[in-house]
């Protein structure tokens, strides 16, 4: 997951290269810019030619000043997309560990979204900044010590590769006393939250001595782990001190016994003093710290995280009773996705409830969505309008019951055949044409036509094109929509469910990108926001708890008070489209 972060976009590792390139200038000049200011200035009573060495390598530090600023942003270019990968592991392993017992993410799941993610974060920037900047200044240095006086290299490089030796040998051992201290934080964070969730049986049962021992014993476990890490990484002192001042002896001792004048003894500690010393600084407090928490981090996250694919039981169930529902099992993890043969969704006898306690959302459910099909799903907030949707797209497996996509179980559906677009649309930093293709690849006219259709050309020219980077920070809730309404226009996927997807949107731009996902074809289920998406529709499905009722508009404001008193609160203008 690491270096497929860092390579896979060849065109922003080529421009953290450069940008490097102009931060090691002085890593380059500094010895020889030094040593000639004294030799051909200073020393040979030149004064204005020793200021005017002393100006380039200034000179030099302003352009490393530019190349350090656009390699920060270079670094983070690629540091965000890591870390949104690694949250939607995260939180795509703790929704599934939610809907299955004990029913909950669990203190250690926050632990992790909340702490682990954004320290992983950190640490792969620093990472990489400490790791290029490393590289570019040994190579500069080299170079220019061997244009210097090569002489000198044997009394610099020997000490400086032995204390760069002695650091990575310790690397292991700091990797796995980091790991143990962050699996003790996990144990003393879920122990916080069981004791804070039981606060008043606790002290009801007079347990407080009890829960407070057990509680100390998690923080004296994290307290020691944490002093273990501090311990190892007292080998970053020795590696330091061999790397970056063993050499600055070994020159004053023996350079002028190999020929080397003054200038060229003091710009050699120059090089080392200047520039290899606080380079391996760096490099042992980005790999020995940041790391070293890298790769604990990665680690842990990766070995904690739940697979996805849960099964099913069927059970039957009366259509519209209150079942007590089954609680799902996890089953075997699907390695293959099959493609369905149509949109054609079938909910059979479906019952779903968020807890083996809990009354179900969803309860002895019968429906079925013709391809094509074009339907809004309308009813009170909170009452399984959104369970509905990740139901019948496969987030969601049921307590009871079966969901198909055209004849295929929904959990074996390949993921290129539905989408579901929530409330909250993900953008990322990227360009605007990754975002787009996303979920499919697509030629540039294709992407225009549907900029069209979905009606965000306003929003794509006042980016700067699809070319243009997008920072979701700068992007209203509305416009981050309309870039998630685009993409999901584009993919292949027949079956569309927008879960209040155009709720930031005003009524006209909500019409206009729901009429073209109707022309687009294929089945649309609208969660709908405003009763005007009722009236757009060819079916309406009516959610009042566990009861449910299909027709159309007309029909159900017929027949449901319910349905009327929703109507009630909106004044709809706008009619059905074909």
């Amino acid at each position: 997951m690491i270096w497929r972060s860092v390579t896979r976009e060849p065109r922003r590792l080529a421009r953290l290269a450069g940008w490097s390139l102009a931060e090691a200038l002085p890593s380059l000049l500094i010895g020889h810019a030094i040593a000639r200011a004294i030799e051909d200035g200073f020393a040979a009573g030149r004064p204005v030619a020793g200021l005017a060495w002393l100006a380039l390598l200034g000179g030099a530090w302003l352009v490393a000043a530019v190349g350090a600023r656009q390699s920060v942003l270079a670094v983070a270019a690629i540091a965000e997309p890591f870390r949104d990968e690694l949250l939607a592991r995260v939180v795509g392993g703790a929704v599934r560990h939610a809907v299955t017992p004990p029913w909950r993410p669990g203190a250690e799941s926050v632990a992790r979204s909340t702490l682990q993610v954004e320290l992983a974060r950190d640490a792969f920037a620093a990472v990489i900044t400490a790791v290029r900047s490393f590289a570019f200044t040994v190579v500069s240095v080299v170079v220019g010590m061997a244009t210097l006086l090569p002489a000198m290299l044997p009394l610099v490089l020997p000490p400086f590769a032995a204390g760069l030796a002695v650091f990575l040998l310790s690397l292991p051992a700091m990797a796995r006393r980091q790991r143990a201290f962050l699996v003790a934080d996990e144990r003393l964070a879920e122990s916080v939250a069981a004791m804070a969730g039981g606060l008043r049986d606790i002290v009801s049962c007079g347990a407080e001595d009890r829960v407070a021992a057990d509680i100390g014993q998690a923080i004296a476990a994290q307290a020691a782990a944490a002093r273990r890490v501090a311990r190892v990484t007292a080998v970053r002192t020795l590696s330091l001190g061999v790397a970056g001042w063993l050499p600055v002896l070994l020159v004053l001792a023996y350079g002028p016994g190999l020929g080397a004048s003054a200038g060229a003894v003091v710009g050699t500690l120059a090089y080392v003093v200047q520039s290899l010393a606080p380079a391996l600084g760096g490099l042992v407090e980005g790999l020995g710290v940041s790391g070293v928490r890298l790769a604990a981090s990665v680690a842990r996250i990766r070995e904690t995280t739940p697979l996805p694919g849960p099964g099913s039981r069927r059970a039957g169930t009366g259509r519209g009773r209150a079942v007590a529902p089954r609680e799902p099992r996890p089953g075997p993890r699907r390695t293959k996705t099959v493609r369905p043969r149509d949109a054609r969704v079938e909910l059979r006898g479906v019952t779903f409830a968020y807890g083996p306690e809990a009354e179900p959302v969803v309860s002895g459910l019968d429906l079925v969505l013709p391809e094509g099909c074009r339907l809004a799903v309308v009813g009170p907030s909170g009452l399984g309008k959104s369970t509905l949707a990740a139901l019948a797209t496969g987030l969601l497996e049921p307590s009871s019951g079966e969901v198909r996509i055209g004849g295929v179980p929904a959990r074996d559906v390949d993921p290129a055949a539905r989408v579901l677009i929530p409330q909250e649309a993900y953008v990322f930093h990227g360009t605007l044409r990754e975002n787009l293709t996303y979920l499919a690849s697509a030629a540039p006219d294709a992407v225009r036509r549907a900029i069209d259709e979905v009606g965000m050309a306003e929003l794509a020219g006042r980016l700067g094109g699809l070319s243009a980077e997008v920072n979701p920070a700068a992007l209203s809730a509305g416009e981050r929509q309309l870039i998630a309404l685009t993409r999901a226009y584009l993919s292949p996927a027949r079956l569309v469910i927008l879960d209040e997807a155009t709720c930031h949107l005003d009524p006209a731009a909500e019409a206009r990108a729901e009429a073209a996902f109707a022309r687009r074809g294929g089945t649309l289920v609208v969660v709908a926001h405003r009763l005007t998406s009722a009236l757009r529709a060819r079916h309406v499905l009516l959610m009042d708890g566990t009861r449910v009722r299909l027709g159309t508009h007309d029909e159900l404001v017929a027949v449901s008070p319910l349905y009327r008193d929703l109507l009630g609160q909106w004044t709809p203008d706008v009619r059905q489209v074909s």
